[in-house]
């Protein structure tokens, strides 16, 4: 079967990549579908997430080493920072950056070995906002449920005008305006994309609009409302409004399921924070700093993962929910492992690596110093050799100086005194 992509997003970088992580769902709907008779978006979201976190376990144990070797070799780092603490000159400050990377190669850690994880995480985020927001242009086997009501609709007079005021009168939300006097394939994506994101009231109107296709209309939601809710959230809806919708129904219990999951969210992304190793700051250097920032900024993450959860997809929220479970299920047991860890087996199998790094840098520093003495004695003989130059251009301007002297100056009687000599030598 031709895998045919709806309104996709197409940027550049997060493009290619929202629609990998849409085939993999893909894949994953299709297996709880076809082995386990599951056909639900949200639960396909609960699996794909617990699958990204397990791709993502090397990262995370690196960035947990990272953080509890960083906690353990603190004295160290104390006692390089309090030896150069009052040494503020370039030898000083060069030989306690070389003291401390030479800690970390001892560990076998980066001072950079927390940002992987981040660097990678941040674009599969920005991606799945994308293919939460409009599943069926991803996830071809959610396409299919449309397939007959959009012929349907394809099929009747006049449907581009009609369907152009359902599109405004049910206030849809769309990242590009659909256009439905296209060619038949855009048509038929921009049809789905406008169906995918109607609420309980835009149904209403859609059977109002096409009468006709009345028993195919029904059908198709009853399909979708299995398929694309999550108990009676809308996954491709924001918690924003579905609680304007259910405050304009009296629907109070959508309002409480709306205002809970965001909630829910940001639980979980506290008790994962405390659950994370941290390093103690003890000083002004530039390590100590960063360290401050982090936990800065794992105090009010959660509180903007809360704010965000209102306005993005109730998909998403679901996938950061669960992302926090499985990092506290993470952390517990990575907690539980490096209490065990040996620092003498680290520092044993890390010697080699370690002094190989230092030779390195050895041969790299011993080469800058080479250089910048070559440069020094170059500029010191140019400024030598500039020096005896003017000192000659500075002669030669007084001879024609005192040459043009007016009769009677001193100077003219110095060049009289000057040329007696030289006439009696």
């Amino acid at each position: 079967m031709t895998e045919v992509y709806l309104t996709a997003y197409d940027g550049a970088f997060l493009g290619p990549i929202a629609k990998c992580l849409g085939w993999v769902m893909d894949k994953i709907y299709l297996f709880l579908s076809n082995v386990l008779g599951i056909n639900n978006i949200a639960i396909t979201i609960i699996v794909f997430t617990v699958f990204i976190y397990l791709c993502l376990f090397p990262l995370t144990y690196q960035q947990q080493k990272f953080s509890v070797l960083t906690r353990k070799m603190q004295p160290e780092l104390n006692a390089i920072r309090k030896k150069y603490a009052n040494k503020k000159d370039q030898a000083s400050m060069a030989a306690q950056q070389e003291e401390t990377q030479m800690v970390y190669d001892k560990y076998g850690v980066s001072m950079m070995g927390s940002c992987g994880q981040m660097l990678i995480q941040l674009p599969i985020l920005l991606s799945l906002y994308r293919v939460f927001y409009n599943v069926p242009a991803y996830l071809t086997s959610v396409k299919g449920i449309f397939t007959n009501l959009v012929d349907g609709i394809m099929a009747t007079d006049g449907f581009a005008t009609k369907m152009q005021t359902l599109y405004e009168a049910a206030n849809v939300t769309l990242a590009k305006k659909p256009d439905f006097t296209a060619s038949s394939d855009a048509v038929a994506n921009n049809i789905v994309d406008v169906l995918y994101r109607l609420g309980e009231n835009g149904w209403d109107k859609l059977a109002d609009t096409f009468p006709q296709l009345s028993d195919s209309i029904n059908s198709t939601h009853s399909a979708l409302s299995d398929v694309n809710y999550f108990f009676i959230l809308n996954i491709s809806d924001t918690p924003l409004n579905l609680i304007k919708s259910a405050w304009a129904d009296k629907y109070f219990l959508l309002i409480i399921a709306a205002i809970l999951v965001p909630v829910v969210s940001y639980l979980g992304q506290v008790i994962n924070m405390k659950l994370m190793p941290t390093t103690q700051s003890s000083g002004n250097d530039q390590s100590d700093q960063m360290a401050q920032q982090m936990q800065t900024m794992n105090k009010f993450m959660p509180l903007m993962t809360l704010f965000f959860a209102f306005t993005v997809p109730v998909g998403l929220v679901i996938y950061w929910t669960m992302g926090s479970v499985v990092r506290i299920v993470q952390q517990y047991f990575l907690n539980k492992h490096f209490e065990k860890i040996n620092l003498e087996d680290i520092v044993e199998k890390n010697k080699e690596k370690a002094a190989k790094k230092k030779e390195k840098r050895g041969i790299r520093q011993a080469q800058i110093y080479a250089a910048a003495k070559t440069n020094t004695r170059n500029n010191s003989m140019s400024s030598k050799a500039n020096f005896s130059q003017d000192k000659l251009d500075a002669l030669n301007r007084a001879d024609e100086a005192r040459a043009k002297a007016k009769q009677g100056s001193l100077s003219s009687k110095a060049n009289m005194v000057k040329n007696f000599n030289e006439n009696n030598k």
